[in-house]
């Protein structure tokens, strides 16, 4: 099973925006939360360091950081930032989702 996560050159270039802005370390946790339409929803935090059990993925020095429970469910994903007339945000584009919803931001397994 592929385990690997990416963070697209997009996201990360949002991602250190962000982190300088409120002077943190450009490091992104996605974790899967209970509930959304569809099951299961994506969150984001900004991270100050990984936990002991954390995958790390890199881009552009910026890390992606996903917790061992959260990467079972989204092993194999990509973190891109996209912006279109609906808006600005973060995206994940799961391989192990077997649905979703019209929002993007929760999945079904």
């Amino acid at each position: 099973m592929e385990t690997t996560l990416t963070l697209t050159p997009a996201a990360a270039k949002r991602v250190a925006w962000i982190a300088e802005k409120q002077g943190k370390p450009a490091m992104l946790r996605l974790s899967v939360e209970g509930g959304g339409c569809s099951g299961f929803q994506y969150k984001f935090d900004l991270a100050e360091a990984p936990d002991g059990d954390d995958s790390v993925s890199e881009t552009d020095g910026v890390k992606l950081v996903v917790d061992p429970v959260s990467l079972d469910l989204v092993a194999g994903s990509t973190v891109d930032f996209v912006e279109s007339l609906g808006g600005a945000a973060f995206q994940v584009t799961n391989p192990m989702a077997a649905a979703g919803c019209g929002c993007g931001s929760s999945f079904g397994i």
